[in-house]
Parts: structure tokens; sequence; C-alpha cells
């Protein structure tokens, strides 16, 4: 299987002559223009092979490069040996992700896989793709316009996970009534955040006070750091119990405000997580962060892959023990889905969790800055 990258910043050669076949109309956010009915889809075989496209949305979260387009790759190359793929990171900037999907259409990929950076925005390029016959598979995110299939995480139950695990420290910690915590959510323009979001308050509610709120835009650590410190003058460090993180990335910007603010390792508050990046991981070996959800990447990117084919050929998906569910969109429209589960990650279950399925190995997860706590003595 070959497979061709489109730069972050760059653009196929040839693209611009065929721009005016494939105009953007730049109108608020930038959006594809459609013309006429869907095309008629054509069918092709494995053996044979054909063109995918996978489109990622942003770098500030490790997983994208170091595992998702890796996984994906790998398992497309498996269920088809002979397909091309084309590959893009959008770098969280919409426009940038319109043009490269135009770039890959006008490529002539026959099957998109699209994490949308905003998935509303995204409707267009779903759209573009439809009147082209392309079909398109909605991965981790749920794009707007009538994708034709979804795979991701139970995105409520992640919000559910981590908030079950914020309130159970705090819990521990005989803090529930004495204090308030702080909720730092995600990127606003994610549907996924809105979803851990609602999990969450679904958990939190009436169980313990929520001194100050956030969302995040592009799920920035600079922005999370800055609404963390905004939320200690405005509470009092020592009145904060507890911080809900959306992610690995924030909570880093987190720690780091309340490090700030003078909290010693020892005298951190839960503070929780989402992606199993390895800095989270090893921030819980060391006890700065509470907790992270674990989403097994792997299995998230084979599906993607198993959908794409099955949606080039006309064959049904290997989704091994999987099954599909049917979810709406914002519009309402119904799409084939498969939501995988996700599993809370604390110091207590890292070897059992990303250490077992080899994600990280202890080597990576203990080196030098990390070697002597208590995980990474009794690990090794």
């Amino acid at each position: 299987m070959s497979t061709r990258t489109v730069h972050q910043r760059k653009v196929a050669g040839g693209f611009a002559a065929a721009g005016a076949a494939l105009a953007l109309l730049v109108s608020g956010c930038a959006s594809l223009t459609t013309s006429g009915e869907d095309a008629e889809r054509e069918t092709h075989t494995v053996e044979e092979g054909f063109h995918v496209g996978l489109l990622l949305p942003e770098l500030q979260t490790a997983r994208y490069e170091a595992f998702d387009k890796p996984f994906f790759e790998e398992a497309l190359a498996e269920y088809c040996p002979n397909c091309e793929l084309s590959y893009a990171n959008a770098d969280q900037d919409v426009d940038e992700q319109q043009t490269q999907a135009q770039a890959m259409l006008t490529e002539g990929v026959d099957v998109l896989v699209l994490d949308a950076v905003d998935s509303a925005a995204a409707a267009g390029t779903v759209a573009e793709a439809k009147s082209q016959g392309v079909p398109v598979v909605a991965y981790d995110r749920l794009a707007e316009g009538g994708v034709d299939m979804y795979v991701s995480f139970d995105n409520r139950r992640v919000g559910q996970v981590q908030a079950e695990a914020l309130l159970e420290a705090v819990e521990e910690e005989g803090d529930t009534g004495d204090g308030s915590i702080v909720m730092i959510n995600g990127s606003p323009t994610d549907p996924n955040a809105a979803d851990f979001k609602a999990g969450a308050h679904e958990i939190l509610d009436g169980q313990i006070e929520i001194g100050q709120e956030f969302d995040t835009p592009d799920w920035s650590p600079d922005q999370a750091n800055a609404q963390m410190e905004g939320a200690i003058t405005a509470l009092g460090v020592d009145e904060i119990v507890g911080v809900y993180s959306a992610n690995d990335g924030m909570a880093s910007g987190i720690i780091s405000a309340l490090r700030s603010a003078g909290v010693s390792v020892e005298d951190l508050p839960p503070v929780t997580g989402q992606d199993a990046e390895l800095a989270g991981i090893q921030r819980i070996a060391a006890g700065e962060q509470y907790m992270t959800v674990y989403k097994a990447i792997e299995p998230e990117a084979r599906i993607a892959a198993a959908m794409a084919v099955a949606l080039a050929t006309g064959e049904e998906p290997e989704l091994g023990e999987e099954r599909l569910v049917e979810v709406e969109d914002a519009a309402g429209e119904t799409v084939q889905a498969v939501l995988l589960d996700p599993v809370a990650v604390t110091v207590d279950n890292i070897g059992d969790t990303v250490v077992s399925d080899g994600i990280y190995s202890i080597e990576e997860i203990c080196t030098d800055d990390y070697a002597d706590t208590d995980f990474c003595k009794e690990a090794q």
C-alpha cells in the first residue's frame, strides 16, 4: 500500500488549476460548494485497490500522529494491500482542513475518513464528497452533513468516567463539602467536548459545588493554564478540592497553574484527564495528575479502516466483537456507528491498561525524571 502525505500548509501540485471547478465559498467559516444531487458511487475491489483519504484535526494532542495515523495505515494495509492512502493533519485550522479535503477530492480519493476540526463547518466537505460519489467515515468526531458511518467512543460515558473518578478522589480526601471544583472543558467547536461535559455534569451536579467552569478554545494547554489561574484568583487556591480537566494536555496547564500558586505535589487536588498521553501517564505515576481516560485507539483506527473498505467495496465492515448502532448527528440524520468503551486509568492500573496493551513500556514511562516514583520503583 502506498502512502501520500498532504502537508499541513501545502496542497498537491495542480490543485490551483482545478480550484475553479471545486471552488471554496468563503462566508464566515469557509465551506465547500456543492452541485446537484449526490453522485452515484463506484464500487471498487480489494484486489484492484482504491484511494483512501485520511484527515486528522490537530497536533496539540499527541495521539493523532503517534497512534491514530500509524494504526489506521497498518489496518488499511492489512484489509486492502493495494490501496493508496493520502494523509493530512489540519493543525486545528478549519479552513486548512477544508483545503486539504478539497485537494484529496481533486486527486480522486474514493473514500474519505474525516476527523473534523469543526464538525459544523465540516458539513461542506461532506456535502462536496457526496456530490462526487465519495463516501465519508466520521472518525472520533461526528461531522455534520450526513456522513455514511462513524466510529468513536461513548463520549458521554467518557465524561461520566472522569467525573466518577474525580468525585471518588474528593470523597476519599473528605473534601466534598469543604470547597469547590473547577471544570475546564474542551473546545466548543468539538461536539465530543459537549458530550464529555454533559456526561460529567450528570455525575457532578448536586454532588459537589462547581466554583468555576470554562470551555477551552482549541483544547489549548495555555488557555487552560490561564483559566486555572483565573479560577485560583476567584476562589482561592485552598478552596479548590478538585479539577475536572477534559484531557491530558489541558491538565498539564492546570497543574502548572496550581504549582505556580504554591501548591506542592503532595497537596495537589485531584485532576482528571483524557487520552492517556505519555506525559499524562507519567504525571499520574508521579502523583501530579489523578487519572486519565484510556481510549484504545488501535481498535478505533482499525474499525475506521474496515468501514472505509466496506463503503468502497459494498461489503460488510469487519468489526470483530463490536456491533453497529444508530446515532443522530446535529441535523437529526441517522448514522450507523460503532461506539467503544472508555477506561479510567489511575496509578493502580497503569500496568493493566496502557502497558499491557503495548501503548507504552515501563522504560518509556519510567525515565530518569520518574524513576524514583513509587510506581516506577515497584514496576522495575
